[in-house]
């Protein structure tokens, strides 16, 4: 346990398998990510024809698996699903944008979100516009992109991810992303502050994403989680720019954009009024709609109120946008029906083995693609208690490129979970390897996330880009290519072609993993200075 000693943590040994690594298969794998990929499906997009193909097919496989239903015990049984109650948007029509007059086209210059503060018509005439740099606050950090700006009633110009992405070196962490850099949070302060509303200006590499995918994740349906006071989340406007749209933004200001850009690099930035005027006027379609997280279980044989749970995320964009060959339904494919089909692969194979001492969940969550709120919805509402809950193991996108090396998790956290797939996989002859893309942000943005800032020890796995078959730079091509040309695009279908030479790695060390942690008394933890130590220490006292 030797990376255990370097984290400060105290881990017990590990305890042996109680059953043999099942045999996984892959055919059948591949054709659960074909159907749940197909267009049939629809993209799979919550509160559509699609999500009730999915849930049904979910459903139809756990039951096949020979899984109990493990949903929320309604008089006394328990059924498949979780009700998620989500709020929904659309913009109803093309949303008329503009600045001093001159108009923005929706999915070209930017890309406007529906609202999700309730509002069901955006209407802003010449406002105001000033740039806050980062549009940072992070008093730990002495760091305030504000200083002494009322924000209230102006629209906010910000950038994308920290101050010290650029530089590599800094109070946020370097090219590793904190919380501080990812839109999620910008949109929030915006809120918090009074703001009208927020363009954030897209930049390829601080975004670890292209342009399609900004306009294809924002230009559709729009949730969020049901929250009583919604404008103190989300202000009216939620928007990118191109980063050329800002550059002539910044010149009619008589203002140099990367100069700008550098400034706000410094600690003694101030926010610059614009000389340019924003406008919009747009309509919503805005309701509530009830999605599903779907949730199976083996119930454990010593300490059934003791919870291993594997999740992955159902859903994905659904119907959208045209992409140049006129398609218009995301398949997410990789993004996440390989997820999904593991998830129930996993299922499948617990549920045929010895049963475990402690209870083993298996959870098909929604809406992660609308800001990880299924997972969110789940966490703040579980079925399970957190504080029993030994481990997470979250599956997005688990089989990667193929056949590696190595294997990584979603970012850089530091806790016991991920010393036992270390070790795990120092059998399988494999090595684990620090997430390649820090400044991705990845850890925010996967389901694991909403367990993690709750306490409960989670990871999102992935397979590495070492690959077996042209190592890592044929990695680093793959990945990079997949990001370009796939990622939130229509063309993330199913193919005969689907590498999936990782499936005995990556299923065979999830399973023996969490095998391993259903039949011990270990309770694994985060490192000593993790941020997330605290919640779950002072949860200690349920685990006695």
């Amino acid at each position: 346990m030797r990376l255990a000693l370097l984290l400060g943590l105290a881990m017990p040994a590990l305890v042996a398998a109680t059953a043999p690594a099942p045999q996984f298969d892959t055919a059948r794998i591949s054709n659960d990510i074909r159907t749940l990929a197909s267009d049939a499906f629809e993209g799979r997009g919550p509160a559509t024809a699609g999500e009730e193909k999915t849930v049904a097919y979910l459903i139809r496989q756990m039951q096949a698996a020979g899984l109990q239903p493990g949903g929320p015990l309604v008089n006394g049984r328990r059924g498949w699903v979780q009700d998620v109650p989500l709020l929904r948007s659309d913009i109803a029509g093309t949303p008329r944008l503009s600045i001093d007059g001159t108009p923005l086209a929706q999915g070209q210059e930017i890309a406007v979100r529906a609202p999700l503060n309730g509002d069901k018509q955006v209407r802003i005439t010449d406002a105001p516009m000033v740039f806050v740099g980062y549009g940072v606050t992070a008093p730990e950090r002495r760091w305030d992109d504000f200083k002494t700006m009322d924000v209230k009633g102006k629209i906010l110009v910000v950038l994308i991810n920290d101050p010290d992405f650029e530089t590599g070196a800094g109070d946020f962490g370097g090219k590793a992303m904190t919380y501080y850099g990812r839109w999620t949070y910008k949109y929030e302060e915006a809120a918090r502050r009074g703001a009208l509303g927020t363009l954030i200006v897209h930049e390829t590499a601080p975004a670890s994403y292209g342009w399609n995918t900004v306009k294809n994740s924002n230009a559709n349906t729009q949730f969020d989680i049901v929250r009583d006071q919604p404008r103190a989340s989300h202000a009216p406007l939620e928007a990118w720019i191109t980063r050329d749209e800002a550059v002539a933004l910044f010149k009619a200001s008589g203002l140099d954009f990367d100069a700008e850009k550098k400034a706000a690099q410094s600690r003694g930035f101030s926010p610059k009024m614009l000389k340019p005027r924003f406008s919009a006027d747009y309509a919503a379609d805005v309701g509530v709609i009830h999605s599903k997280n779907v949730l199976g279980r083996v119930e454990g044989a010593g300490h059934p109120d003791e919870t291993v749970l594997y999740s992955a995320h159902w859903d994905h964009l659904g119907v959208g946008l045209p992409d140049a060959r006129g398609d218009r339904i995301y398949n997410g494919a990789a993004d996440n029906a390989s997820g999904t089909a593991a998830l129930l692969e996993l299922g499948r194979a617990f549920a045929k083995a010895p049963r475990p001492d402690r209870s083993v969940v298996f959870l098909a969550v929604t809406a992660e693609e609308k800001g990880l709120l299924g997972s969110e919805y789940y966490a703040n509402n579980p079925v399970y208690p957190l504080a029993t809950t030994a481990g997470v193991f979250n599956m997005d996108g688990p089989f990667g490129l193929g056949a590696a090396h190595d294997f990584t998790i979603s970012g850089s956290a530091k806790l016991g979970l991920l010393d036992q797939l270390t070790a795990n996989a120092a059998a399988q002859g494999r090595h684990y390897a620090p997430d390649s893309r820090p400044e991705a942000g990845s850890f925010y943005r996967s389901d694991h996330f909403s367990f993690a800032k709750r306490g409960v020890p989670a990871i999102s796995y992935q397979n590495g880009i070492d690959l077996v078959q042209g190592g890592e730079a044929r990695g680093r091509m793959l990945r990079d290519a997949y990001t370009r040309d796939r990622y939130h695009q229509p063309a993330d279908e199913w193919s005969p072609d689907m590498d999936l030479s990782a499936v005995p790695q990556a299923l065979g060390l999830l399973f023996t993993t969490g095998e391993q942690l259903a039949n011990s008394r270990d309770w694994p933890n985060w490192s000593q200075d993790s941020e997330f130590r605290a919640a779950r220490d002072a949860s200690a006292a349920s685990r006695r």
